[in-house]
Order: C-alpha cells, then sequence, then structure tokens
C-alpha cells in the first residue's frame, strides 16, 4: 500500500485496532490526564496486565511519558503520534459503522425455503411472477 510521504513516519510502529493503538490514542485524546495502568485497563475494558506490559513498552518505545508516581500520558512533543491519532479519528469517520445503541440487531434475510411450507413458497413465487417489475 502506497503511503502519502508528507505525513509519512517511519518511527511510528502502530497499527490501528491493535491494543497498542488504542492505548496511544485514549492517552493522545486525553492529552491533559495521566492514567493509572488500572485507568486505562478499565476505559478500554481490557486486562490489567496487559495495560501494565503496553503501557511499559509504549514509554520505554518513547511513545507516552509517565510521572514519577506512575500515571502515564501524552507527550506534547510527539507531533507525529498526535497525526497518528488524528487520522484515525478521520478514518473512523469515513468508514466506521455508527449504530444506535439501543436499535435492534439486523434481522438475516429469509432463505429459500427457509423453514416455508410449498404452499407458501407457491404463493410467494406467484406474487413475484404477478409483479410487473420484476419481469422486465
Amino acid at each position: 500500500m502506497p503511503v502519502f510521504l508528507e505525513d509519512h513516519d517511519a518511527e511510528i510502529d502502530l497499527r490501528p485496532g491493535t491494543t497498542k493503538s488504542d492505548i496511544v490514542a485514549h492517552l493522545y485524546r486525553n492529552p491533559e490526564w495521566g492514567y493509572a495502568p488500572r485507568e486505562i485497563a478499565d476505559a478500554l475494558e481490557i486486562p490489567r496486565g496487559t495495560a501494565t506490559a503496553t503501557l511499559k513498552r509504549l514509554y520505554d518505545e518513547g511513545f507516552v511519558g509517565k510521572t514519577d508516581d506512575g500515571y502515564y500520558h501524552a507527550l506534547g512533543e510527539r507531533a507525529d503520534v498526535r497525526r497518528y491519532v488524528s487520522s484515525l479519528g478521520q478514518a473512523n469517520r469515513l468508514f466506521g459503522h455508527h449504530r444506535d445503541a439501543d436499535a435492534e440487531p439486523e434481522q438475516p434475510q429469509r432463505q429459500i425455503g427457509d423453514g416455508r411450507t410449498d404452499e407458501e413458497l407457491e404463493a410467494e413465487l406467484e406474487a413475484l411472477e404477478d409483479d410487473p417489475g420484476v419481469n422486465e
């Protein structure tokens, strides 16, 4: 896949949809806050051990900062990471599926036969044959 060179940064080793990317996105979308690993785990609904290990790795790789008392945070000097997080938001707006949380799940379409009697199928077939728009 080609990359747009103006925005390309080979130093960013993040892939959308991974825990590492999700944690970075959470921190950089809330740059004024520091988070303990358990708060990240709760916010992203991931195991606490995963949050702790991933945050340590992100800190060691220079993606996030850490206070002396153990709160992880976004780094102001990482404009490249801010651009990455911004592009995640843009991609989600372009390609994301916005569904109402209370909406009923979509029912699968009925298949041929699908528990219907021969008489019901014959009636459906006749109705389709009689529909002028179907035979055009």
